[in-house]
């Protein structure tokens, strides 16, 4: 058997959630790791802190519906392959319906601390600028999306094509004490308890229809963060476009989204409907802080409070941090990876995390577990086949590495994944159910219910499969699983 002793360390660059992810899966398999991180040496536009796995928007992992959902699936599947993120996020979470909210200091110290104590790990504060060094045999690079420009220049002169790019928002952040609970009321949508929960985990500001159309107004009139020239044709994703963009693609848009009224009765007034209302979600353990849901933004600070303030409830909203705007980079996965995350062009390179064009803090996090446990692998000479595509981990990395159709161009570069985005795990990435639609007594499904027997049969054989892949894991030498 060989000792962890006699074997070269695997590095990862990057201590955000996938790096700090692989890191944990190598440790755990008995593979020695040192994790780069640059801050504090160098810091970016959007951290404000030193600690592993900060987190920079929201405080939300999102559903944590493992039948339904299928986030909540990921969960699920991250818990059994030893998550370590998901360890943290469970032992740090504050309520929020039927969703994963977590401390977001005390998740990023709980990870810190176990990695920094884990013996196997050893954390390098240090810029990786360039390619790295080649006695490095074995490295996962999970910078994210907030690569420094050394390294992201580095990663493209190997690859021979520019990655590409968009742009992430923020949302504020108010301090609960502010906030007016005359006007204001705690209710989870549809009272659903989620983990931690208790049905009533969100804070609900009403509007009339004339308060909220003058606020849309405001917000397509608001004065912006203006892009540099090099920036101006770089595209939003759309799970989380900023508030006012949304704003700008119709008056109603933000009703039949983050503000829709749906599920909520206004505890002041309960009969009288709302016309559109503004969440906010518990962002921290102690509950002094309240994130705004939905409301990401670049509009400039002093727009925001004055907008911010103007919706009912937050009329004295203090604001412990203001939203903002970044910009992100990935990968053209799909041409660039091979099916175990490896850069064709130079395969001692492996790349997880936001980098490889999934988009999320969990599906970031999986990813980091896969290369990991890639990585784990293949220094200890053992074969390991990617998860079954009816898994979530599986479907997720299978649209990363080659489950994007369509290719364009010809020549030296063909083969280019058309339009390859940013992608959240859903069951649209599953392969689908054969065969009719079945009720656990058996019977066939029909009408209305056909959507919810869909998901659970989607569910009940992703939980199948992976259990059959975890338990069937080879010890076979490692040229086998080529």
């Amino acid at each position: 058997m060989t000792s962890s002793t006699s074997l070269s360390p695997v590095h990862v660059v990057g201590g955000g959630l996938a790096g700090s992810e692989a890191a944990w899966a190598l440790a755990e398999a008995g593979v020695p790791v040192t994790l780069h991180e640059m801050r504090p040496v160098r810091g970016t536009d959007a951290h404000h802190t030193d600690g592993l796995a900060e987190l920079v928007c929201s405080n939300s992992f999102r559903s944590d519906d493992a039948e339904q959902n299928a986030v909540g699936l990921l969960h699920q599947e991250m818990r059994a392959l030893g998550s370590l993120v998901m360890r943290c996020a469970d032992a740090n979470q504050v309520p929020a319906g039927g969703a994963l909210a977590v401390d977001r200091v005390g998740f990023s110290q709980a990870v810190t601390a176990a990695l920094d104590a884990h013996p196997l790990v050893t954390i390098a504060r240090e810029e990786v600028a360039g390619v790295p060094p080649a006695e490095w045999d074995s490295v996962i690079v999970a910078t994210g999306p907030l690569t420094s420009p050394g390294l992201a220049a580095a990663v493209q002169g190997v690859t021979g094509e520019g990655e590409l790019a968009f742009f992430d928002a923020i949302a504020p952040i108010v301090h609960a004490e502010t906030i007016d609970f005359s006007i204001a009321w705690r209710q989870s949508r549809y009272d659903k308890v989620g983990p931690g929960g208790t049905g009533a985990d969100y804070v609900n500001c009403p509007m009339t229809k004339e308060q909220y159309e003058a606020f849309v107004a405001g917000l397509v009139a608001g004065d912006k963060v203006s892009f540099k020239e090099w920036e101006a044709s770089t595209p939003y994703f759309d799970g989380c476009l900023p508030v006012e963009v949304m704003a700008e693609r119709g008056p109603e848009t933000l009703r039949h989204g983050p503000m829709k009224p749906i599920g909520l009765t206004n505890a002041h007034k309960p009969d009288e409907k709302a016309y559109a209302i503004v969440q906010l979600r518990q962002d921290n353990a102690l509950g002094t802080l309240f994130n705004m849901v939905g409301f990401q933004t670049k509009l400039k600070h002093a727009e925001q409070v004055r907008l911010f303030r103007s919706i009912p409830g937050l009329e004295k909203a203090d604001f412990a941090r203001l939203g903002g705007l970044h910009r992100n980079t990935y990968l053209n996965a799909p041409k660039l990876l091979d099916g175990r995350l490896r850069l064709k062009a130079e395969p001692r390179l492996r790349f997880a995390g936001q980098i490889t064009g999934c988009e999320g803090y969990v599906e970031s996090a999986s990813i980091g577990i896969l290369a990991g446990r890639f990585a784990a692998a293949e220094r200890l000479g053992r074969a390991m086949e990617p998860p079954p595509a009816t898994t979530a981990l599986g479907a997720l990395l299978g649209h990363i590495t080659g489950g994007h159709i369509g290719v364009e161009g010809d020549g030296p570069k063909s083969g280019r994944a058309m339009s390859y985005q940013p992608m959240n795990v859903n069951f649209g990435l599953f392969p689908p159910i054969e065969g009719p639609l079945r009720a656990p007594d058996g019977s066939r499904v029909r009408g209305a219910a056909k959507a919810q027997a869909k998901k659970r049969m989607l569910t009940d054989r992703a939980r199948a499969d992976l259990a059959a892949w975890l338990g069937t894991a080879s010890s076979a030498p490692a040229e086998a699983a080529e």
